[in-house]
């Protein structure tokens, strides 16, 4: 299952569900418009996949209550051992990731669809996000080697928490008759912020400071997210082929200037005003075809071979979990499989556009993971603001006639990019999903996803 969503004003956030299936490919294209004419010159493949694209994964779980329920038995046993066992840490982090990502998704939903109903659309999250939260904190931990990994998660939620209904009040439309709800999401708000004052988390001058108290949120969800994310160390391939390939074409480019300057010298005889010329001409020769043939050489040998490896790590164990190899390249429309080509359903000017592809294979090993979690969760994050250079922040005229009077609107330039993903799990069926991106100078406008 493939969720796109906005990440911030230039980051697109693909999430991938991995379940427990060993085995995923999946390939991602987006098409940029040809009017931005996105070219090698102006960015290279690796300084995209360098700077733009960033890939985690995580452990997940199927069932919702399934790391708190795991959590609170390993806090019983807690006492009998003299360290700490680490899938506590684990399991209240899971639990804790899954709510802020479910939380982040179904605000971000309401916020962009602004539903007609809010009452209905907010009463389920309200009571959702209540009980999740009253879970959580119905056994808090005595023992003192555990009760800090609870501390920091249960504050961090309830800031979030508080984050998450002030932002709901602040940016969705209520009608006269929703006034009601609106001030409940400020109740919430407030009651959190209560709660956090009462159980001491924040000294008074970080909380009263909101540039502080972001940062130590921000540092609480990184110390959040570490224990359930899996390390991922990579590594260039075709290291030794390229060396290879530059001596082998050196040597060839060497042997035949060798050869034309023995020729040269029978034919000249003694070295002469003519002579030198002549050498210096095949040296400039060879500067100049040695580049481009190696260039095109190396082109040709990697053409359609991965070009990155990277084994994942459980930060637990340390023991490797998976592996995955990786694939970026600037393709162009004809180049692309039937079945994307079908899914763009691209038309003649459309095919001047310039695709990003990003391709991944990996495989997992279950087995190695922590005792009680098989399934996995995936998270791309494209940063597009790579491409903010090439965007007019230029507006244009819209003419239009009301009542008899000609009416001018300037309306500013949006971009549309067309995402394709292609997923298979395990050589299963493949799944294929399109979404059209729309860009302005300065921020993602919004995305939606295309059936059919």
């Amino acid at each position: 299952m493939v969720q796109v969503d906005i990440k911030d004003n230039f980051h697109l956030r693909v999430t991938r569900e991995l379940g427990s299936l060993p085995e995923h490919s999946l390939d991602l294209c987006l098409f940029v418009p040809g009017e931005l004419s996105l070219t090698s010159d102006f960015l290279s493949e690796n300084a995209f996949y360098q700077q733009g694209v960033q890939v985690r994964r995580t452990y997940q779980s199927t069932a919702a209550l399934e790391p708190l329920v795991r959590s609170r038995l390993i806090q019983r046993l807690a006492k009998q051992n003299t360290r700490p066992d680490p899938q506590y840490r684990l399991g209240l982090s899971l639990y804790a990731y899954q709510y802020v990502t479910a939380m982040e998704r179904a605000v971000r939903k309401l916020v962009q669809e602004k539903p007609e109903d809010v009452r209905e659309a907010l009463a389920e999250l309200i009571e959702l996000s209540a009980t999740i939260l009253r879970r959580l904190r119905r056994n808090r931990p005595e023992d003192d080697r555990i009760s800090r990994y609870f501390v920091n998660i249960d504050n961090y939620l309830s800031w979030f928490t508080e984050q998450q209904f002030l932002k709901l009040a602040g940016e969705l439309t209520y009608g006269k008759d929703e006034q009601d709800i609106r001030d409940l999401m400020v109740r919430i708000a407030r009651r959190e912020s209560r709660y956090r004052e009462e159980q001491q988390y924040n000294a008074e001058r970080i909380a009263n400071d909101s540039t502080r108290l972001s940062n130590k949120m921000r540092l609480l969800r990184r110390l959040i997210e570490y224990p359930i994310s899996m390390r991922r160390v990579g590594q260039e391939l075709g290291a030794a082929e390229q060396k290879a390939v530059k001596a082998g074409v050196a040597a060839v480019v060497m042997s035949g200037v060798s050869f034309m300057i023995l020729q040269a010298r029978d034919v000249l005889g003694d070295i002469t005003a003519i002579f030198i010329l002549l050498l210096a001409l095949l040296y400039a020769a060879r500067e100049l075809f040695k580049d481009d043939l190696r260039e095109k050489l190396w082109r040709w040998l990697r053409k359609g071979r991965p070009k990155w490896k990277y084994e994942f790590y459980d930060v637990n164990s340390e023991q490797v979990v998976g592996k995955a190899l990786e694939w970026f390249d600037y393709k162009h429309f004809g180049e692309l499989p039937e079945t994307i080509r079908k899914a763009r359903k691209g038309t003649t000017p459309q095919r001047g556009e310039t695709v990003v592809w990003f391709r991944s294979w990996s495989r997992m090993l279950p087995a190695r993971f922590l005792s009680g979690y098989a399934a996995t969760r995936e998270a791309i994050t494209l940063d597009l603001s790579l491409l903010h250079p090439l965007m007019n922040q230029s507006s244009y005229p819209i003419y239009r006639e009301e009542d008899g009077e000609v009416l001018r609107e300037d309306v500013e330039r949006r971009y549309t990019f067309n995402l394709i993903i292609r997923e298979q799990a395990t050589h299963g069926p493949e799944t294929i999903s399109r979404w059209k991106v729309f860009m302005n100078h300065s921020r993602i406008v919004g995305i939606e996803e295309t059936k059919g």
